[in-house]
């Protein structure tokens, strides 16, 4: 390339603006540059043919084409030396390019290889949706748009980040300033123009695209323990007789407020069949048997599985299946018959259960009856999240599974609705993609997929705050889809109600303190009744320097406290299943707050934090009743209360490749951080949770013997 076309080398971001003639090019150039205070690039082409067409009467010829991509990039060069963060360009060598194959049907070499090499940051490709305006040197309204099209297809031939910019001209300048804005922030976070495009197109917010990729590089800060919620010290503990009065307040009371049950579950079932799947990708049968392959592998749950088989709720149903399949099937040998029943219930096209959600499976027996976790969610909705005659519930699920739990709902709700006199409205909702993280690969670099595409991975259970964001309800029951109980649905409503009974006493207390504070004649007294409230009642610790504090600041710093969304939370005696519990946490400000926490969120490196971490005395059941409303009957905003540092930085594979992704703060740990949080010791009967299939045979999950 001849050296008048080369560009200079820069830190400033370029952007060109791109299109047929008389579509706002100059206009939008110009205005943008005026913005963001920096130099806009004229068109050298105008200046050049005006000044032809004055000394020589001509028009623009094929040998001038050269010369003004030549004048363009000096100008551009020129203008570098003046620029502020960004240079605006009001044409291009591609323009001349792809004027030059219209008008001539050819380019020269110089300035084909011009086009091919001139780099921008970003290219806005100007819309043929603004009026036409004859200049005299402009061809015509026809040849402009029908020329657009061969303008886009250029910009893809030569593979240019671009972004189409349309609408008046106020609209074009809103929409470009925002663009440009957050490609500043996309370079400096080191994404390239492409990327940028990329997720503009997908419409993904940058700022938290950029927040992921900070979280990734630098890491997650690790919370740090002050020491584990106790009795009486973080924890509530309730007699009978006050899980007795707070279930009645709840009944009492409800009447007055709207109430629905939130149930997660787009969980799959992969995980619960793990140790079956990694059995028939590692069982040699030509080799060993079944036994052999368990002593061989450590794999104690498949000899726990296969030796009470018969007790799984499945069972019949599969083998019968396998009757039926296979004539001769009773004649096998028990290891081909067991070998036969997994790879069915798995991989069989029919069962499938490797690949389905938790929800859809059978978990329980009632006599002839096989029931799965949708059911038992039915039936203990209509049992505590009830206003009058109707029962509400949502669940939140994967999109490809919406058939699979309509087939459910639509089988059992009528029956349902008249056994226990209801009406049961219930509703789904989808992990929103705007919550999906982006992978980097182990250079930090995105990572694309065979396709070139940018690859992104769900944000985690995090996510789907913003489906509970999304309900309206004034209070909300949360409780995981595979967290049911055989037949214990009247005992497991006693202790919901209890928990919304407090949540619906501490919440009243709130808002009348929170209506006080508003009162210009509030005394000192009122004020000081309210701390102690705040510190003895929500365990919220006030700054040392309070009582040295004007009354206006105690004022504003009480209405800060108590202006939040509330939460009560179920926790059971520590009987060692995986997960978090309940913590009091050091904050920023040298204070504490009560969290629930899971072991990724504390340091494993330091023994002091995981001896705490060992030593709590109690475990989170996801046992939640939500209050989401605040004191005028507004809805708090659920993502203002999150803290976006106890996310989670994690390590996954795909196709061969490693990369590393942000987990959004789990739904009841930093999403719910800055929420007003009570804990409650509620009986291990509440907690009967199903993380491999082997925990259907508790007797929790059994028929009860009939004795």
């Amino acid at each position: 390339m001849e050296k008048d076309l080369r560009q200079q080398e820069t830190s400033i971001i370029k952007i060109t603006l791109y299109g047929p003639e008389s579509t706002g090019k100059t206009t939008l150039c110009r205005e943008l540059a005026q913005h963001f205070n920096t130099v806009c690039v004229e068109e050298y082409a105008r200046e050049y043919l005006e000044e032809k067409l004055e000394q020589y009467n001509t028009i623009c010829e094929e040998s001038d084409l050269l010369p003004i991509a030549i004048g363009q990039t000096q100008l551009e060069n020129e203008a570098l030396k003046k620029a502020n963060r960004f240079l605006f360009c009001d044409t291009n060598a591609l323009v001349t390019k792809v004027f030059s194959d219209i008008y001539y049907h050819h380019c020269s070499a110089e300035l084909e290889e011009a086009a091919r090499l001139h780099e921008y940051d970003l290219f806005f490709l100007t819309d043929i949706d603004v009026p036409w305006q004859n200049d005299g040197l402009r061809d015509s309204q026809e040849y402009r748009d029908r020329s657009f099209t061969i303008f886009e297809e250029a910009l893809i031939e030569y593979n240019k980040p671009y972004i189409k910019i349309s609408g008046n001209e106020q609209e074009r300048l809103e929409k470009a300033i925002e663009i440009v804005t957050d490609l500043e922030k996309a370079k400096k976070a080191g994404l390239t123009s492409h990327d940028f495009v990329a997720l503009y197109h997908q419409q993904k917010n940058i700022d938290y695209i950029v927040n992921q990729i900070q979280n990734i590089k630098t890491g997650i800060p690790k919370i740090t323990l002050e020491k584990p919620a106790a009795i009486n010290d973080g924890i509530i503990q309730f007699s009978e007789d006050d899980f007795e009065n707070y279930s009645s307040l709840f009944d009492k009371q409800i009447g007055h407020y709207t109430v629905e049950k939130f149930v997660p579950a787009s969980g799959a079932a992969s995980r619960m069949f793990k140790f079956l799947s990694d059995f028939l990708h590692e069982f040699l049968p030509e080799k060993e048997t079944i036994n052999g392959y368990v002593n061989r592998t450590k794999n104690n749950q498949l000899n726990t599985f296969l030796v009470a088989i018969d007790k799984f709720p499945f069972f019949h149903e599969v083998n019968n299946y396998l009757k039926n399949k296979y004539p001769n099937f009773q004649s096998f040998s028990r290891d081909r018959k067991n070998f036969l029943f997994i790879e069915t219930l798995l991989n069989d096209g029919f069962f499938d259960y490797l690949n389905k959600p938790k929800a859809v499976l059978p978990f329980h027996k009632y006599e002839e009856q096989i029931i799965t976790p949708i059911e038992e969610h039915l039936k203990e909705v209509v049992a505590y999240a009830t206003n009058g005659s109707k029962a509400t519930i949502h669940f939140t699920i994967s999109e490809e599974h919406e058939s699979g739990f309509n087939e459910i709902i639509n089988r059992v709700k009528g029956i349902f609705e008249n056994e226990f006199e209801k009406t049961i409205n219930y509703s789904y909702s989808f992990q929103n993609p705007i919550t999906d993280s982006i992978a980097l690969d182990n250079q930090l670099a995105t990572l694309k997929d065979e396709h070139n595409r940018l690859v992104f991975r769900p944000g985690g259970h995090g996510a789907l705050l913003h489906n509970l964001n999304e309900r309206d309800s004034d209070i909300i029951f949360v409780k995981n889809i595979d967290n049911v109980s055989h037949n214990n649905t009247l005992s497991i409503a006693k202790y919901k109600k209890a928990l919304g009974g407090l949540l619906i006493e501490k919440q009243q207390q709130i808002f009348d303190y929170l209506n006080l504070l508003e009162d210009s004649e509030i005394s000192n007294d009122s004020i000081n009744k309210i701390a102690r409230f705040v510190e003895t009642e929500l365990f919220i610790t006030l700054p040392d320097t309070f009582e040295e504090l004007k009354n206006e600041k105690k004022i504003q710093l009480l209405q800060s406290i108590l202006n939040r969304p509330i939460r009560v939370c179920g926790m059971v005696k520590n009987e060692q299943e995986p997960g978090g519990g309940p913590f009091w946490v050091k904050e920023k400000n040298g204070g504490k707050s009560l969290q629930i926490v899971e072991s990724a969120q504390i340091d494993v490196d330091n023994p002091s934090q995981i001896k705490l971490f060992n030593s709590a005395t109690h475990f989170n059941p996801v046992d939640l009743v939500c209050g989401t409303k605040n004191y005028r009957g507004e809805k708090f905003n659920l993502l203002e209360y999150t803290d976006p540092e106890t996310g989670f930085v994690v390590e996954k594979s795909k196709n061969g490749k490693t990369y590393k992704a942000y987990e959004l703060p789990g739904l009841w740990n930093g999403s719910m951080a800055n929420w007003i949080t009570l804990f409650v010791e509620v009986p291990i009967e509440t907690f009967n949770p199903v993380k491999t299939v082997n925990d259907l045979l508790k007797p929790t999950h059994q028929p009860t013997p009939r004795g």
